[in-house]
């Protein structure tokens, strides 16, 4: 089992002053190798159809509309699901003396995530965006290391970091996290990549609500 983790948003509190309304996680579960390399083979020839740089990364907030489109499109039939976790940093909801601070603000992001799949996870190989936040990594890495596996149960059998413009399917899971973010937008397309993946989607939690 192959799963692949990447954010969207930020851990700011300051909203007035440019921090995201949101904070999105999003895991993408692959149960079998073979159709994981399916969907990761799919991408590179969509590059050349769409007329792309072989060295194009598939980032949510650096590509346009149609792009965001297509490549939902031509990842949909695989077979994969994902999880999503989003933060509301309503100041009225979100309230602790621990959100003020990075590294407890992604350890609980991280745990409401990872318990909600930890049902649908068995003996698997995590892989974390290495061009990330590097606080986000470290955090999410330790906490699988540390809090996942139980006695007689090993969810999360290695934790590996890439970087995304290596990997197309931490670019997968980059597009997921902005499309579960942009769902939450008042924007015309809010609606729009959601929709595309919303045979995939096992849960996508908001919380506090």
């Amino acid at each position: 089992m192959l799963v692949f983790v990447d954010e969207s948003g930020d851990p700011g509190l300051k909203l007035t002053q440019g921090s995201s309304k949101y904070f999105i996680v999003a895991l993408v579960i692959f149960e079998d190798h073979d159709e994981a390399q399916a969907a990761d083979d799919r991408i590179n020839p969509l590059k050349r159809e769409l007329r792309l740089s072989p060295r194009f990364e598939f980032r949510f907030n650096k590509c346009q509309r149609g792009l965001r489109e297509q490549f939902l499109r031509a990842v949909a039939p695989y077979q994969f699901f994902y999880y999503g976790i989003v933060i509301n940093k309503d100041p009225a909801k979100l309230w602790g003396e621990g959100f003020k601070y990075k590294e407890s603000f992604y350890k609980y992001a991280s745990s409401l995530l990872f318990e909600n799949a930890k049902a649908f996870l068995n003996n698997s190989i995590v892989i974390i965006d290495g061009s990330g936040s590097r606080d986000f990594r470290k955090q999410l890495e330790r906490y699988l290391k540390q809090r996942v596996n139980e006695p007689g149960n090993r969810f999360i059998r290695k934790v590996k970091v890439q970087e995304s413009y290596r990997n197309n399917l931490i670019q997968l899971a980059d597009m997921i996290a902005g499309a579960i973010n942009r769902s939450f937008s008042t924007k015309t397309d809010s609606q729009t990549y959601r929709s595309i993946i919303s045979h995939r989607e096992m849960y996508v939690q908001l919380w506090p609500k």
